[in-house]
């Protein structure tokens, strides 16, 4: 005889089983997670952005795997409170957080004056830290379009004040977080700081595919050295990135959108692993210049590959964050 079972009950179960899928699907599309038992202890590294989203997850797995991580955040409230929550989980006590301000070359520069006194050696520099689709006008407090200024000339300029460290603690990989989102991305060179006109996806895309272009450039500068430099697509997460994109932070798109787009969506843990993989894998050693996605080199676009346009670009970055003064 069949039981005939309330239909609340029948309504639960449906709905549990729904979420069940849902939560396997977003774990098989998510990507592998990097399981190799690489240890990171003795290494210096630093992640910028790393109070949330990919950064968050990167820092608190090279702290689980021993290394000594300083937290390059904009935000000292809120990164000390993960820098907490980090230090509790792993009992790793070598977890700091820093001050630096990505959207100032003033506040760049204190951050690495600091490190140096603090720190002799860097193993790891990983440049995380970015805005998207910032409004009209959002400049940096040096004047640059916020995109182009956070996402490119600020990481430009970390990068370089510390490049004698990296040398010094060969050998040491630099990680440039970049996205998919390049392949849309032009160099505009009549209006690169977006004066003329602002779109605000165009210019995010111009500043991904900068970072691409800027580790395209700087492998051939570390020709010789025993210093690496790569980038990478996370895929596509779900983190604050999105916070200036006011359509999906709306309660329109959280009821009838999100629940159906979530499955296939990477949470911050998934988006971290390609990171940690180019930052740790021994089997990429000396491997220099690529661009990564899912645990694996990828393709860049034509314009990504664009020697000429690398060059011009290094120069003008250069000259904008005021690099040699």
């Amino acid at each position: 005889m069949v039981k005939n079972f309330p239909k609340p009950i029948i309504y639960l179960s449906g709905i549990a089983g729904t979420f069940g899928l849902a939560c396997l699907i977003k774990e098989i599309l998510g990507g592998m997670q990097y399981r190799k038992d690489v240890r990171a202890n003795d290494k210096v590294v630093i992640v910028t952005g790393a109070n949330t989203g990919i950064g968050k997850e990167t820092a608190w797995e090279l702290a689980r795997r021993g290394a000594k991580v300083y937290m390059a955040c904009r935000d000292m409230r809120r990164c000390e409170k993960t820098r907490e929550e980090i230090v509790v989980d792993t009992k790793n006590k070598y977890v700091y957080c820093r001050k630096c301000d990505l959207s100032s070359l003033k506040s760049i520069r204190e951050f690495v004056d600091n490190f140096k006194k603090e720190q002799d050696h860097l193993h790891i520099l990983i440049n995380n830290a970015g805005v998207m689709r910032t409004p009209k006008d959002s400049k940096t407090s040096d004047g640059f379009e916020m995109q182009f200024g956070v996402n490119h000339l600020g990481h430009f300029l970390l990068t370089n004040l510390l490049l004698d460290m990296l040398k010094s603690s060969e050998p040491s990989r630099i990680i440039n977080v970049s996205s998919v989102a390049h392949k849309r991305g032009e160099i505009n060179k009549e209006d690169l700081n977006s004066e003329k006109n602002y779109e605000p996806y165009k210019a995010y895309a111009q500043s991904k595919l900068a970072n691409i272009l800027f580790t395209k450039e700087l492998s051939k500068k570390l020709t010789g050295t025993k210093v690496t430099v790569n980038s990478l697509h996370p895929g596509i997460v779900d983190t604050e990135l999105i916070r200036h994109m006011s359509f999906f932070n709306s309660w329109l798109a959280t009821i009838l959108i999100k629940p159906f787009v979530w499955p296939f969506v990477k949470g911050p843990r998934q988006g971290a692993q390609t990171t940690i993989y180019a930052a740790l894998d021994p089997e990429l050693e000396g491997v220099s210049g690529k661009y990564f996605a899912d645990q694996k080199e990828a393709e860049v676009s034509q314009k990504a590959q664009d020697d000429d346009m690398s060059v011009w670009l290094w120069a003008v970055s250069e000259k904008w964050t005021r690099l040699n003064i």
